[in-house]
């Protein structure tokens, strides 16, 4: 039996308020950290719509032992993806216990001054060792350093190493993590974005439904230009 399997046995048979908190109720480090982690959600229903068996999160807390609740120990990953599970109405935080003992398949921390060293440490040896995360990947907006990490041999964390464009690949996705420069809910800065194997930049909601209208006008206005072609030709 894995250790991840045995902590869940363990808490099962233990009695948890109802009311555990979802939140810590201290805001994020900037309004940066909030939108990136709505951008990583929104590009992972947008790469993923054909599926409905996994869950995306973020700033919400990770409950996995007795301990942790009864210490206030509590996790909140800034992003996270859990592969393979059943689709609910909603998930106000994630409880192993009630999710047949499921951990993130993938993690994302987004680094500041205050929280870069707990993200570097013990949040990774948390994700390592207790979670099992195979992937693990933690961006600074201020120094630009991408970095991630994939379980390998003896089940520890290896460093991944970029590609010619600075960006990460993520088995677990099946897309390459990198920057880009640009407008997201109405704030130009430098983002996380993904990218497909070829390079190609994933489209968040809006970029896919605006791709979506002009592809829709460029097909209209080629056949009202056929129409009138044929009008031509007939007088």
């Amino acid at each position: 039996m894995s250790k991840a399997i045995e902590l869940v046995e363990q808490i099962k048979a233990l009695e948890f308020p109802p009311d555990l908190p979802y939140e810590d109720g201290e805001p994020l480090e900037s309004n940066w950290h909030r939108i990136q982690i709505n951008l990583l959600v929104d590009l992972t229903h947008q790469l993923w719509s054909f599926r409905d068996d996994y869950f995306a999160g973020g700033n919400m807390f990770v409950y996995f032992s007795a301990q942790q609740v009864t210490t206030h120990a509590y996790r909140g990953p800034d992003f996270f993806l859990v592969k393979e599970v059943v689709k609910k109405p909603e998930r106000r935080s994630w409880k192993t216990w009630e999710e047949d003992g499921r951990f993130p398949d993938l993690i994302i921390e987004l680094l500041s001054p205050a929280t870069a060293r707990t993200d570097l440490t013990t949040k990774k040896r948390l994700y390592e060792r207790t979670f099992r995360t195979p992937e693990y990947f933690a961006y600074d907006k201020d120094t630009r350093q991408l970095y991630g990490w994939r379980l390998g041999e003896g089940v520890v964390y290896h460093p991944l190493l970029p590609n010619e464009r600075g960006w990460l690949w993520s088995e677990e996705l099946q897309v390459w993590l990198g920057e880009w420069e640009g407008e997201y809910e109405r704030v130009f800065s430098i983002w996380l974005r993904f990218y497909t194997r070829e390079g190609q930049l994933v489209p968040t909601g809006e970029e896919a439904q605006a791709a979506a209208r002009r592809e829709a006008e460029a097909e209209v206005a080629f056949l009202r230009a056929e129409l009138a072609r044929l009008r031509g030709e007939t007088k």
